[in-house]
């Protein structure tokens, strides 16, 4: 079992983590807008607008910010690094990319299963990008409506990576599609399915391929909450209830996917749409507090209580990142640290 994992500012013991957002962003690049001298970043600015974000969270009762960027999406852990400083928020990073049609670099995309796993390893054991800051989680994506041959090879270099550091798996799915065949890969590959968060399945409204997923072992991630252009929260609170009533609290992690800053956007017509609405009510970038002032209550009144709430958003990505195994599915006290949170 895991004891401690990697923040941006150096390991800390997982019993530190407290209550945690598994997946969102500070800042995405989409591959080749830093060319556009157009789109050119202003990194104060962003710093802080961040670090303003980030205290906002910290005041709300969130300890630590799970930041998944693949390297290819203007991954910065320096940038990480600093913001995390200046918020007093834990912030981990991860190693690990994308999915083919929006990443995959050429070189990384033709290489091998082992060169890919390797330089995963180095990145673990030794840092990010000449950095001494290394990520506390692997980071892999498949599309949709199937996994490429390319993405399966960086799933299987993901699953080699973890069981040679004991580094957790978090991944993307595109429109809640190939969750069980991610499960597949892992497996094949001698992986544990508790050390892997199969993420975006809220973008699947159907309770049976949620149950695909959970009753394997994996934890699975309704970790886009908010981003209605692509469910209606009411419908992703719904399915978190019918996992919760089934005996399924321990593996649900929740989160929005949402970000400070984002180059190159060249969103889906629909997300475009919502983008465009936000914007014109001055509320792009959405608030990370959305999952606190809109979502939490949306469970409350669907008899989710304060304390299976916060056994999700604290017990569940500390058993995680630890590699401990799930309990028994049977009912268990659950602590209330995020009780406060209803007053805001």
């Amino acid at each position: 079992m895991i004891r401690s994992v990697q923040t941006v500012t150096g390991p800390i013991p997982v019993t530190e983590l407290g209550p945690t957002l598994m997946h969102e962003h500070i800042f995405i690049s989409n591959p080749g807008s830093e060319f556009d001298p157009k789109l050119a970043l202003d990194r104060d600015a962003l710093i802080g607008e961040a670090v303003r974000r980030l205290v906002e969270l910290r005041q709300l009762g969130i300890k630590t910010f799970v930041d998944p960027c693949p390297i290819e999406l203007g991954r910065d852990v320096g940038l990480l690094r600093e913001i995390s400083e200046r918020s007093e928020m834990w912030i981990i990073c991860a190693t690990g990319f994308y999915f083919e049609e929006r990443g995959l670099p050429f070189y990384w995309r033709h290489s091998s299963v082992e060169e890919i796993a390797e330089f995963l390893v180095h990145e673990i054991e030794h840092g990010c990008d000449g950095t001494a800051i290394r990520p506390g989680v692997i980071k892999c994506a498949t599309g949709a409506p199937a996994i490429t041959a390319h993405e399966r090879k960086f799933l299987e270099a993901a699953s080699v990576a973890s069981l040679a550091t004991g580094v957790s798996i978090l991944t993307h799915t595109e429109n809640g599609a190939c969750g069980p065949e991610q499960q597949d890969v892992f497996e094949s590959r001698g992986v544990e399915l508790h050390r892997c968060l199969i993420g975006h399945c809220c973008g699947n409204a159907d309770p049976d391929y949620h149950r695909r997923i959970i009753e394997r072992g994996a934890y699975i991630g309704f970790d886009r909450i908010g981003s209605i252009a692509r469910q209606p929260d009411e419908v992703r609170a719904d399915n978190v209830v019918k996992l919760l009533r089934a005996g399924f609290g321990s593996q649900i992690m929740l989160s929005q996917d949402r970000i400070c800053a984002i180059r190159g956007a060249k969103p889906p017509k629909a997300v475009a749409q919502w983008i465009a609405d936000l914007t014109a009510r001055g509320e792009w970038p959405p608030a990370y507090t959305h999952i606190f002032r809109n979502f939490f209550p949306m469970l409350r009144e669907r008899g989710v209580s304060d304390a299976e709430i916060a056994s999700i958003m604290q017990e569940n990505p500390r058993r995680y990142f630890s590699g401990e195994p799930l309990p028994e599915r049977s009912g268990r006290k659950m602590p209330d640290v995020l009780a406060g949170a209803r007053t805001h």
